[in-house]
Parts: C-alpha cells; structure tokens; sequence
C-alpha cells in the first residue's frame, strides 16, 4: 500500500482494530498467571505487533502501536497482566512496549519493499529479533538504574530469562510472516483496504 496523505476510515478502523487486538494478546496470562517468567509476561504482543506492520503496513501499523501505547499510559488496563497509567513508564518492561512500534514499522517497510513469503517471513524474524534486544537491554537498564533488580542480578540473567519465551515467539514470528503473506496473497491484496484512492 503507498503511503497516502491523509488517514482514511478504513485505515482508522483497521488500525484500531489491531489496537484491540493487542490489547488481547497482551493479557493472555489473565487465564494463565503461572506465563510470567522473571517479571516477563509471555504474551501474545510480538505476534500481533509484526502482523500489524505486515498487514496495514509501516506507516499505519506503527500509528496503530503508537495509540496503543498512549491508550495504556492514559490509563486504559490494555498492557500485560490488565495494567495501565503513567507508572508504567518505569516498568522494566516498558521497552518491549516502546519496540512494538518499531518493529510494526520495520516489518511494514520490508514487506513493502518485496511481498514475496521469503522476505515476510524475514521481516517476521528480524522485527522479533529486534523486540527481544531492544525490550531486554531496556530492561537491564531499568533493573540498574531505577528499579530495585532481584538480588545477583547480571545481563546474563536478563537475557536467560528470555530464553523461556524464544521458542514461542520464533514460531509464532514465522506464522504470522505465512499467515500475512497468505491473507496478502488471497484476501488483502484485492481489498478496498489496498485498493483505496490516494487522498489529496
């Protein structure tokens, strides 16, 4: 989809459409509370965030992050574990969140570029692959700076505890690079969504 100028309802409304969907994904340890590990939800976030930049592309999938992220400051219970507000900020957690609006743009961009599964699925691992360095050294810092870290606490044991939620999200970041390139290909592609007019 080239950019265009100006947001259409349609662009509004799919992209709030996936501002709810985080909002799902990110509480999925609601039903599961036993899913954190180290202070880390295993959420579904990563998943929906690529997806977002896959499908609506990087413009639009990183607005629609970015109002997810302003929805939660302003007190909406949309983060991990139904949290929301202002303190959020100073969670050692909060760069996971910061990233998904980079990685949506990311992933938006090299899709962009060449819709072709190779190059989706690239997108997919490499927009993860980011999510996990940028949220766990923002982590670390957190953990160092101003929040009270769990007693022997090193980078090792930043990034071992994100060794619990790898697996699933490199499985998931390969579905969603297939399941966007398959909606592309079959649904999107000849959607009013893709297709609009460019707005003056």
């Amino acid at each position: 989809m080239e950019p265009k100028n100006r947001w259409s309802p349609l662009d509004l409304t799919m992209g709030s459409l996936f501002v709810a969907m985080m909002a799902v994904g990110a509480n999925i340890t609601s039903i599961a509370p036993f899913m954190v590990i180290g202070g880390v939800p295993i959420t579904l976030q990563t998943f929906f965030a690529i997806l977002a930049g896959l499908i609506l592309g990087s413009r639009l999938g990183a607005l629609s992050l970015f109002t997810y992220m302003l929805l939660g400051l302003a007190g909406a219970p949309i983060f991990a574990q139904f949290k929301g507000g202002f303190a959020i900020l100073l969670s050692p957690t909060f760069g996971f969140i910061v990233s998904f609006i980079l990685i949506a743009y990311i992933a938006g961009k090299m899709a962009e570029h060449k819709r072709s599964l190779p190059m989706y699925i690239s997108a997919a691992i490499l927009a993860m692959a980011i999510n996990y360095i940028f949220g766990t050294n923002w982590m670390y810092a957190a953990y160092l700076l101003w929040f009270d870290a769990p007693e022997g606490f090193t980078y090792k044991m930043a990034w071992y505890w994100m060794v619990f939620p790898l697996p699933k999200d490199i499985v998931l970041s390969i579905f969603a690079g297939v399941m966007a390139y398959r909606l592309e290909t079959g649904i999107v592609s000849k959607s009013a969504f893709r297709n609009q007019k460019k707005v003056a």
